[in-house]
């Protein structure tokens, strides 16, 4: 039994140009200054609320759930006129049915919603391929390691028989927290020298050097 965990922003698609339109028309439309979108760029992995608190730590707490349901109405605005664009990596299609036909079982663990995730998922054809969805509509935000241990319980697997790959550094933190190898790629919004020094095991270049790692083509 083998399980791959995989974040989703940053790792299977590139959604940033959205999440940085959507958390500057949020902040836009609480009369607040814009974000500086280097920080925001970090900040992707984590869950929406918890981002903004990073963002902009004085708000009040009313004034946080203001900028989190502008945000949230923000890209449900942009994908109802189909506006949205996350596409996905070069490679990554292939690399997920290698995998599945391979026997691996899929998961995600993200800190997009379920609505979010699972139609990031069916406009790119992917649905069919993963057995658990953990999203951070029904866990706390990274690294805390519910989504992960959630991902782990409904594949029927032990840690040490999982690898989690992702693009920051909350994902390997996650991983190290519930005892899950976990596997850095250099694609994503924070910098190898990031993933090693939160726990993983290694950082892969491309989608070839994954494969590898995960012991296609061995």
């Amino acid at each position: 039994m083998k399980l791959a965990v995989f974040d989703c922003d940053g790792t299977l698609v590139d959604g940033q140009a959205d999440v940085l339109w959507a958390m500057a028309r949020a902040f836009e439309r609480a009369k607040l200054p814009a974000p500086n979108p280097d920080i925001v760029r970090r900040l992707v992995g984590l869950s929406l609320p918890v981002a903004i608190r990073e963002l902009a730590p004085a708000l009040e707490e009313a004034q946080r759930r203001e900028v989190t349901e502008f945000y949230k109405s923000s890209f449900r605005a942009r994908r109802e006129e189909g506006l949205l664009n996350e596409p996905l990596y070069d490679g990554i299609a292939e690399l997920l049915h290698a995998l599945h036909d391979g026997g691996w079982q899929l998961a995600v663990a993200t800190g997009k919603s379920d609505r979010g995730l699972t139609t990031c998922l069916a406009a790119h054809g992917l649905s069919d391929l993963f057995i658990s969805l953990q999203t951070a509509d029904r866990h706390p935000s990274k690294p805390h390691p519910a989504m992960l241990e959630a991902a782990l319980f409904e594949a029927g697997v032990q840690p040490e028989e999982a690898v989690m790959i992702g693009d920051t550094s909350f994902d390997m933190q996650m991983a190290v927290a519930a005892r899950v190898r976990g596997i850095g790629v250099a694609w994503g919004y924070h910098p190898p020298e990031d993933l090693l020094a939160t726990g993983a095991d290694v950082v892969v270049r491309n989608i070839a050097h994954l494969g590898e790692e995960l012991g296609l083509g061995a």
